[in-house]
């Protein structure tokens, strides 16, 4: 069911539109006395789930037990973080999701289901994992928060994947990231009908519809003045509160060129990008617009580590972005590897495979390190003199020697890709 409804490329959302939609559809939803929100975390910090959720804390006030930011596998939100993303909310309502120990399996979606939706390329079972106070807290309301964009294991980000990926459990978000890996990035991303997807329905279906969850989705996109914007509010109960913000997201977030480029330069907030298990999003976004033997260029001036997780970062380090076969081959022989199939999934998917160069400028990683994982290293200090943010706008742009480069502020929010790799 739908609860509401409001979105266009055109729309503007502004703050006091987006607490009417929100409270129109709590109304509707009648009183609740123990609620539980699930938002992202700061790595999703321009979803705009931190307003929403400092306006579900106004309604709900006491009635609001917990929040509990959907991680996965990303470290635990600092109080720091906490209270620039959700101002003004008790730091006491928040807890923090372990995905190793603090889950249970509500289903097991079988291996025949997983062998037909990708075409027998794997044929393991999936355990539908949640965190424990997901399924088991006793709340007569979950709200999961988030922004559906494209993304490159589900497609589409958000939905039911808040709660299977970013309450889920090891095996689970392992297993998930494999099988997008498998069915290709280029093909599933922005795409809203898709295997991963597949599977996260299949379980909504069968082993938690005993749960309260409303969907509360945002899509944002830029004005005319380089500000990031809500596009659309959708709020409601099943799959087509997610499919309505998905068509609209493509329209916002999906831009497509006639030809490949040559040159992108994207540059990573460091506020938010300070690993390659996060900033390779300026690779996966932008992969299917880059031309053969392009160079993209990645400003990270907050990069410190490959993987937040101590171990995807020791496994990163080891076995690195080499493509496809090289990652294949790493899995037949190291049960290291085996043993988290979303690393391996992410070395894949952070691989260009050879067509275009990947030059990372990292604030706090040496050469050596960004070299012996398989990227092209240049000094960010020097690379920035050329390139400077404060002075690039999204898009095209000359520099002073002629040179033309495509500029991405943020790749979180968009999706590019030239015709042909539609094909």
């Amino acid at each position: 069911m739908i609860y509401y409804q409001s979105g266009s490329p055109d729309t503007v959302i502004s703050p006091a539109s987006l607490e009417y939609g929100l409270y129109s559809a709590l109304v509707k939803l009648g009183r609740k006395k123990r609620v539980l929100v699930i938002p992202p975390d700061f790595t999703r910090f321009h979803s705009r789930a931190g307003d929403i959720t400092v306006l579900l804390y106004k309604y709900y006030g006491k009635r609001l037990k917990d929040i509990l930011p959907a991680l996965g596998t990303h470290a635990p939100m600092t109080d720091i973080q906490i209270s620039e993303m959700f101002k003004g909310v008790p730091k006491d309502l928040f807890r923090v999701h372990d995905w190793r120990k603090d889950v249970i399996t509500a289903g097991t979606v079988p291996s025949e289901y997983i062998s037909e939706i990708t075409n027998g390329a794997l044929d393991y079972s999936w355990p539908a994992q949640l965190n424990n106070l997901v399924y088991n807290g006793g709340h007569d309301l979950i709200l999961s928060v988030g922004q559906v964009v494209p993304h490159e294991v589900a497609g589409m980000a958000n939905y039911n994947k808040n709660l299977f990926v970013g309450t889920g459990g090891a095996e689970g978000i392992n297993k998930s990231h494999f099988v997008g890996a498998v069915h290709g990035i280029e093909r599933i991303l922005g795409k809203a009908d898709n295997p991963v997807r597949a599977m996260l329905n299949y379980a909504s279906s069968h082993f938690i519809t005993k749960l309260p969850v409303v969907y509360v989705h945002t899509v944002i996109g830029y004005d005319e003045k380089d500000r990031l914007v809500i596009r659309g509010l959708y709020i409601g109960d099943d799959e087509e509160v997610f499919r309505l913000a998905a068509e609209l997201s493509l329209k916002v977030n999906f831009t497509v060129f006639e030809k490949p480029l040559k040159k992108v330069v994207v540059y990573l907030d460091p506020s938010e990008f300070k690993s390659t298990w996060l900033g390779n999003k300026s690779i996966y976004r932008t992969r299917m617009v880059m031309a053969d033997n392009g160079e993209l260029i990645v400003l990270a001036p907050g990069l410190k580590e490959f993987g937040e997780d101590k171990e995807i970062d020791r496994l990163i380090r080891k076995y690195g972005y080499f493509g496809t076969p090289a990652t294949l081959e790493a899995l037949k022989d190291n049960e290291d590897l085996r043993n988290n199939l979303s690393a391996a999934a992410h070395l894949i998917h952070g691989s260009t495979e050879g067509r275009f160069s990947v030059t990372y400028c990292p604030g706090y990683l040496t050469k050596e390190e960004i070299e012996s994982v398989g990227f092209n290293y240049a000094g960010l200090e020097e690379t920035i003199k050329k390139y400077n943010p404060e002075k690039l706008r999204d898009g095209f742009n000359k520099m002073d020697d002629g040179e033309e480069i495509f500029y991405i502020s943020n790749p979180a929010v968009g999706l590019w890709s030239s015709k042909e790799r539609l094909v």
